[in-house]
């Protein structure tokens, strides 16, 4: 589920609610982390639609945690309700937050999410902080002819604030499968606007810049122009219970219900079978869902 409609994410009328009983439960999800703990993930990201619209999400980041210390615990969410829950989260055992943030504009913000608004994410970012995330990552999806014309301003949020701005290339799945070339932009175009800063490191799939006087840093993700296929290592759990080894792939294990070793060795599979490549550059994405779906 979402509270937001983001036009390249979904189509204006939402998603199809599935029925409780097709959901993984709590108890699903925590079972699901703590074996993956157990075959080697340190790494747990819970994502959407959006998170924080789930019912008990709190309980789970704090189920999580009891596994164990080790566990790095993410959130990505849109942050429109992180205003309020940003303290629960905190104390619950979450380590950090991707925001999903496409533009600084009001009415370019409305314009992409059809029903939010941007000053509740910003409130949301503000709450973030106090609660004491020291890492907090801005998500931007780069649009063509939408907001591109807003980058200088996400570049310029890491100026004061120790923040993580992070270009995303748009990519051609779900609903923005048939959309105008014009509409997917490569990060070459923020490059264009990164003289001075330096390259400081490669952060999983994102390679991060500093300007020279910033509190935070800018990072690019390419999976268009720069695939990072060979780079990646993500597993992800859909909401319905199927494991995918890839994003883009087709391939899905089924995990609801197993528990155990037959939980265990599904999981192993997933990671055993991530493909070496995608081919979203060339006959396209293979997944039948749309991101929403999947999850970032």
């Amino acid at each position: 589920l979402c509270n937001l409609r983001c036009i390249y994410c979904m189509e204006k009328d939402g998603v199809d609610k599935k029925q409780h009983s097709e959901i993984l439960s709590i108890e699903d999800l925590n079972e699901i982390a703590r074996t993956a703990y157990g075959v080697g993930i340190k790494k747990i990201r819970l994502t959407g639609g959006e998170p924080l619209v789930r019912k008990g999400i709190i309980d789970l980041c704090s189920g999580i945690r009891a596994i164990s210390d080790e566990i790095e615990i993410g959130i990505t969410t849109n942050g429109a309700l992180l205003k309020d829950m940003a303290e629960d989260l905190k104390s619950a055992g979450a380590d950090r937050l991707n925001i999903s943030l496409d533009t600084l504009n009001a009415d370019t913000y409305k314009q992409i999410t059809r029903t939010g608004g941007l000053q509740d994410v910003l409130d949301g970012i503000e709450a973030a902080q106090l609660a004491g995330f020291e890492t907090i990552k801005i998500n931007t999806v780069l649009i063509g002819g939408v907001n591109d014309a807003d980058v200088m301003d996400m570049i310029h949020l890491t100026k004061d604030h120790d923040l993580h701005v992070r270009f995303i290339e748009l990519m051609p799945m779900g609903v923005t499968k048939d959309w105008d070339d014009s509409r997917f932009i490569t990060v070459e175009f923020i490059e264009q606007l990164l003289h001075g800063a330096e390259l400081i490191k490669v952060d999983g799939v994102a390679r991060v810049y500093r300007f020279p006087d910033h509190c935070g840093t800018v990072g690019l993700i390419s999976p268009m122009s720069n695939s990072f296929c060979a780079f990646c290592n993500k597993i992800r759990v859909t909401a319905d219970g199927k494991l995918k080894p890839c994003l883009h792939s087709e391939d899905e294990i089924d995990l609801k219900g197993l528990r155990g070793k037959d939980l265990s060795l599904a999981i192993q599979k997933g990671i055993l079978n991530k493909p070496l490549q995608h081919h979203l550059c060339t006959v396209g994405t293979d997944t039948k869902r749309s991101m929403n779906e999947i999850g970032g």
